[in-house]
Order: structure tokens, then C-alpha cells, then sequence
């Protein structure tokens, strides 16, 4: 199902998202039962069809399995968005994913919380273990 009369196309609602992003580095973790709360206070993208530029705070909060992120290749990877056309509710998702896939956490948010263009404001929030799809 397409877009309607927006002058979106389902190519925008993709971009991004096939970008071969670096991978995470992570170190063993030593201690069960804590939440790490990392944030990127100057988070960029850009709009897929406009090519301008967004905003925002990029929060992640999870519970560390047996791995943490590295925060300096976590830096490098956040990079990878200053200059792709991407979705903000795409960023949030790809991000969530990356992570649970470095790191395998006991649960995971990635929430984004952008600043306003055209007068409004997004936040996004994407939660891991994910609702099973129905």
C-alpha cells in the first residue's frame, strides 16, 4: 500500500534502510541487572525528499546481556546518519535493530526526539523484545 497525495513514494519511506552501516564494536559485560543510558545530544540526518537537514537527541537506554556497546565504533556508526536520507521514525528503528543485533540485550529503547521543522516536532520511540506481529 503507497502513500496518498502526499508526494511521497514508497522509495522515500525505504531510504536509508538498505545503507550498509559499520558494525558496533562491544565489550563483555561484568555485572547482570543495570540499564546504560547513552545519548547523542546532536544527532543529524536528512530528509529523504527534501535533502534537508534534521535534528535531534538520539536516547538509548538498554540492560546489557553478556556484551556492552563501545562507545567510540557507537559514534562511528552514528556518523554513518549525518548525510543519509532517512526517515526520522526509520532512524529510531535501524538504530534499535543494530543494537539488538551487537549486543543482544535483555531489552532495548531507542528513542529520537527531533527538533522542530516546518513548525512540528517528532519523537519516536522503539522498544526491544518487539510485539509479536499478528
Amino acid at each position: 500500500m503507497g502513500t496518498q497525495n502526499t508526494g511521497y513514494t514508497d522509495d522515500h519511506a525505504k531510504a536509508g534502510l538498505d545503507h550498509e552501516f559499520p558494525s558496533i564494536d562491544t565489550w563483555e559485560n561484568q555485572f547482570p541487572g543495570y540499564e546504560i543510558l547513552i545519548d547523542d545530544p546532536e544527532f543529524t540526518s536528512v530528509c529523504p525528499k527534501t535533502s534537508l537537514p534534521d535534528f535531534g537527541v538520539l536516547t538509548i537506554r538498554y540492560s546489557p546481556r553478556k556484551s556492552c556497546l563501545e562507545l567510540k565504533s557507537l559514534k562511528e556508526y552514528l556518523f554513518h546518519y549525518r548525510n543519509l536520507g532517512i526517515f526520522q521514525e526509520n532512524i529510531a528503528n535501524q538504530v534499535l535493530n543494530d543494537i539488538v543485533k551487537a549486543t543482544d540485550p535483555v531489552w532495548a529503547e531507542v528513542k529520537g526526539d527531533f527538533r522542530p521543522r516546518g513548525g512540528i516536532s517528532t519523537v519516536v520511540t522503539a522498544r526491544y523484545p518487539r510485539p509479536s506481529e499478528k
